[in-house]
């Protein structure tokens, strides 16, 4: 994640966040991004915003539907799907994805089962950062689109959903913590 040349410093309205990104190429058209952001929200309430998987798509930007469709222990299925606007088309992808939750490890590792990408994995990541009361977030994800589905045109936007997807659960983490 400490790569100067990949990374990218956001920070919006006086409220610091510190948004570092990388992206590798691999062949086939498949990408690996990850974006890692710093933040003042509690473990818990991050948590619970990422386990809140009916009500994803209410927070976080392009997902049009977010739903779990099974649910064993720590093992859950979720059927989502995101849409784009992308040069003045509308876009749309469907996934079905195999989740592991290990809370103890503050991570979600997903896996896909079915949907509009040869590949889609990846895992979301909270850490504490030692000796402060901050955490870092992290969303790794490697993709593969299908074959009509232009990976080097959409890597741009994908780098920029990184981002606001990460900001969008920080958001939702510290506005569900003052109203508890």
């Amino acid at each position: 994640m400490n790569n100067p040349q990949e990374s990218e410093d956001h920070s919006r309205n006086n409220d610091y966040r510190t948004i570092e990104q990388t992206m590798e190429k691999f062949s086939s058209g498949t990408r690996r991004l990850a974006a890692q952001l710093t933040t003042s929200a509690s473990f818990d309430s991050l948590w619970s915003v990422l386990t809140d998987y009916d009500r994803l798509n209410l927070y976080i930007p392009n997902l049009l539907s977010s739903k779990k469709i099974f649910q064993k222990g720590n093992n859950v299925h979720l059927k989502q799907v995101g849409a784009q606007d992308f040069l003045g088309m509308k876009f749309s992808a469907e996934v079905t994805i195999d989740l592991f939750e290990d809370k103890a490890l503050g991570l979600l590792k997903f896996n896909l089962i079915k949907g509009d990408f040869r590949k889609f994995e990846g895992s979301w990541k909270i850490q504490n950062i030692k000796n402060t009361s901050t955490n870092s977030l992290i969303y790794d994800l490697t993709v593969q689109g299908c074959k009509w589905m232009p990976i080097g045109m959409i890597e741009k936007r994908l780098k920029k959903d990184l981002s606001e997807n990460l900001i969008a659960v920080d958001r939702h983490a510290k506005l569900s913590k003052r109203s508890l």
